[in-house]
């Protein structure tokens, strides 16, 4: 796991690690923007950028080989348990850094590489109706076809996050030729013939940049193709692009329990009756934990088993997510049931981390198919 170089007068004191500044950060900047953020008012376009100045979106890019998505989660986590929303783009900001980092293309690497895992580009991800497709759930919505120097796609995607004018998403496109197949592509949101379109309010986290995106016969040149042929590409980010997402869950589950202990004082007479306690949640949360970081030493392990254990974990994260959230609220009685506290934020950002895809109906399809 990195970590930050900080000049301190006093050498004694060990530097922070990345997820630590994330944290100071989230305490301290993130903490007041959270409800706007959720309302839809704030898109933290800026506060994303300065993560991305301490590190945050660098530290899973592989090194000669190998890649450790442990630093990414943990401060994914540090922002999710102070602001869903943020943790959510984060994620996609990480997803993106992931898809470059993975491609073979040399050219997109040398242009988008340090602009994205710096932060100074942002983007997401817009593999929701690929991840569909390929088990089965959906066709795919964008079709591509080969022209000189690239391809010229067309389609619609309905919900695509952590976008804006000069931001970048990675998705899939079937080609319409002979060829047939699928190819992975960066989109270029600047781009004239794309067409961002604000979605209707959501239940939550509205200050997410999310939009339906149109496609009017865009063209993609060679240099924005992360992989010709998608499926052998996706099968080698499909464990860091479901492993990232436990930092959502972590974080949403910490400040569960944290608003539990927070009532216990003035509650915790009556909240024992309660079946679920803050000390069930606690030791789950340490065993997803410690799974998580387990299985992110190592995203590229191509045996069965892994990948069943990367599913197992997010599901069981998404399931935690909503219980956790649940029981807060429960906790809290009608101080949680006030729009001004937080424990009823978490329960509806809770819905959101089991149904972002891969949506919990899909991870038991998935497991079930084997």
């Amino acid at each position: 796991m990195g970590s930050l170089a900080l000049s301190r007068v006093d050498m004694a004191d060990p530097a922070p690690t990345i997820a630590d500044e994330v944290a100071r950060l989230a305490r301290q900047e993130l903490a007041p923007l959270a409800s706007a953020i959720d309302a839809g008012s704030v898109y933290p376009g800026e506060f994303l950028r300065r993560l991305g100045e301490v590190g945050a979106w660098a530290s899973h890019v592989p090194q000669e080989g190998p890649a450790d998505l442990r630093c990414a989660i943990q401060s994914m986590a540090a922002l999710g348990e102070i602001c869903g929303a943020t943790a959510f783009m984060a994620w996609c900001q990480n997803t993106l850094v992931w898809y470059a980092a993975n491609s073979t293309n040399m050219k997109l690497a040398a242009r988008f590489g340090d602009s994205f895992s710096s932060g100074r580009v942002l983007g997401g991800t817009g593999l929701s109706n690929p991840m569909k497709s390929f088990f089965g759930i959906e066709r795919l919505k964008l079709k591509g076809r080969k022209v000189e120097g690239g391809y010229v796609v067309r389609g619609a995607l309905p919900w695509v996050s952590n976008l804006g004018p000069d931001h970048y998403f990675g998705t899939i496109f079937e080609r319409e030729d002979e060829d047939g197949g699928t190819v992975m592509f960066l989109a270029d949101c600047s781009d004239p013939a794309i067409t961002l379109t604000p979605c209707k309010p959501f239940l939550a986290m509205d200050g997410t940049g999310t939009y339906g995106v149109q496609f009017r016969d865009v063209f993609v040149p060679d240099e924005l193709i992360l992989a010709e042929t998608a499926a052998p590409f996706v099968k080698k980010i499909r464990a860091g692009f479901i492993l990232l997402q436990a930092g959502m869950g972590l974080g949403l589950m910490k400040d569960c329990i944290n608003i539990m202990d927070e009532v216990h004082a003035p509650l915790g007479h009556v909240n024992r009756y309660l079946p679920q306690q803050p000390t069930q949640f606690r030791e789950l949360y340490a065993e997803f934990e410690k799974e998580a970081m387990t299985l992110a030493r190592d995203p590229y392990n191509e045996d069965d088993s892994y990948w069943r254990r990367v599913v197992a974990l997010r599901l069981r994260i998404g399931d935690a997510s909503v219980a956790v959230a649940h029981a807060a609220m429960l906790h809290c009685g009608a101080r949680g049931y006030l729009k001004s506290h937080r424990a009823q934020r978490r329960l509806r950002e809770a819905y959101f981390v089991a149904i972002v895809t891969p949506a919990t109906k899909q991870l038991r399809k998935m497991l079930a198919d084997g």
